[in-house]
C-alpha cells in the first residue's frame, strides 16, 4: 500500500508492516495504526512512528536500549495480557523523544514507553508503574552507543 508520511514522503508498505494499537497513542486514541520508520543513518537507533490514517501525525521514537542499557520496563498484567504475552522482556519498547534545537537539550520519555509484540504487530503505550523513570529525561545524560536493539 502508498503510504503518504511527515517525513519520508510517500513510500510503499506493506500491511504486515502496520502495528496496531488497540487503545491508541495517549492524546490521539483515535489513531489506531502506525508504523516504524528508521531514520537514515541511525542503526535503527531513531525511528518513526507513522500514523497511517494521518500523514502529519508522526513520533519521533527511540531504542530505549541504546540509551540506557539497564533500562527494564515491567507492565501490568493487564497490559501483557492486551498484548498477548506473558513477560514484559517478550517486548520491543519505543520512547517518545521531544527533539529541540540543541539536539542536546532535546528529551525522551521513559516513563511512558511503547511498548510492541513484534509477532502479533500489537501495540500499546502504557505508564510504567515506578520512579526509576521519568517523563523527561535529557539526551545528554546518556552516553552515546551504551546498548542494543529490541
Amino acid at each position: 500500500m502508498k503510504l503518504s508520511t511527515k517525513y519520508f514522503g510517500e513510500i510503499d508498505c506493506g500491511e504486515e508492516d502496520v502495528i496496531r494499537f488497540p487503545e491508541g497513542i495517549f492524546a490521539f486514541e483515535e489513531e489506531k495504526e502506525f508504523v516504524l520508520l528508521p531514520f537514515s543513518g541511525s542503526d535503527g537507533t531513531l525511528l518513526c512512528l507513522q500514523s497511517v490514517a494521518t500523514p502529519q501525525l508522526a513520533f519521533v521514537v527511540m531504542n530505549p536500549f541504546a540509551l540506557h542499557l539497564e533500562y527494564a520496563p515491567v507492565l501490568q498484567p493487564e497490559e501483557l495480557e492486551g498484548l498477548g504475552v506473558k513477560d514484559s522482556r517478550e517486548l520491543c519498547y519505543y520512547v517518545l523523544c521531544v527533539v529541540k534545537n540543541p539536539v542536546s537539550t532535546s528529551t525522551v520519555n521513559m516513563k511512558c514507553p511503547v511498548a510492541i509484540n513484534d509477532e502479533t504487530q500489537t501495540g500499546a503505550q502504557v505508564i510504567l508503574d515506578t520512579d526509576e523513570y521519568g517523563m523527561r529525561h535529557l539526551l545528554s545524560e546518556f552516553q552515546a552507543g551504551e546498548g542494543s536493539s529490541c
